[in-house]
């Protein structure tokens, strides 16, 4: 895998707001729409190439997939399949689903330099740069395998008992973070922002149309205006600014 990004699937009564506000959250611009009926556009970034990207659903609810760039989507699908995957389309694109049920997409857009961070008013700096799998506790080391063996990057323990890390390459967009959850039912996403100043950051937010669901000693939980769940955490959004 050369580069992985995040889709963020959006039902139809709230996309075009959703698309609004990722926007002028990330300081990303709206690609134009593609797909047969309109249905897909990207987030572009004013410098690197893009790593989140937006589809309007006929779903109930809203809910973040993950697309994975290699040179072979067949090969690499058959391998995710060998390690517990199910596949469930192949047409140009593969899609699979994760042991524990996270769909993910095999594709083989181009793409090699990340974003760098954007500074807002008031001096926040903040990008999206992880993605979060939420894990019910029950099948929680099964699915953490899979994902650690599917993109071979090294498992690292956090300080807080619920959480894992995969170790993120250089020159990779994402950070993946594996958190164990008390739900039922199938493992789900969520995407987290890196922040210089997170009090500033939940300010933004919350003017931008996000509302607060939970405050945590190092990152605050918001919903985006289509209850999307998402976190603004205290991870430094630059190397050189030292936090981890």
């Amino acid at each position: 895998m050369f580069w992985m990004s995040a889709f963020l699937d959006v039902p139809a009564p709230d996309f075009e707001r959703s698309v609004s506000f990722w926007s002028a959250v990330t300081g990303y611009s709206p690609s134009a729409r593609r797909g047969a009926d309109g249905e897909f556009l990207t987030l572009v970034p004013p410098a690197g190439d893009d790593h989140l990207r937006m589809q309007r659903v006929g779903d109930a609810s809203p809910r973040i997939h993950l697309d994975l760039h290699v040179t072979d989507a067949r090969a690499a699908a058959d391998r995710a399949v060998a390690l517990g995957g199910v596949q469930v389309v192949d047409q140009g694109y593969v899609v699979v689903r994760s042991p524990g049920g996270l769909s993910f997409c095999f594709v083989s857009h181009p793409a090699a330099q990340p974003a760098p961070p954007a500074s807002w008013a008031g001096g926040s700096v903040s990008i999206v740069d992880q993605v979060c799998l939420d894990i019910p506790g029950a099948i929680f080391d099964g699915e953490a395998a899979f994902w650690q063996e599917l993109l071979q990057w090294p498992l690292k323990a956090s300080p807080y008992a619920e959480f894992e890390r995969l170790v993120r390459p250089d020159g990779q967009p994402l950070h993946v973070l594996l958190q164990r959850v008390g739900d039922e039912g199938p493992v789900r996403a969520h995407l987290d922002l890196a922040c210089s100043t997170r009090g500033l950051e939940l300010e933004r937010h919350l003017g931008l149309g996000a509302t607060l669901v939970a405050e945590h000693e190092q990152w605050t939980v918001l919903d985006d205006p289509a209850g999307m769940a998402y976190c603004l955490t205290d991870r430094a959004p630059q190397p050189d600014l030292g936090r981890k």
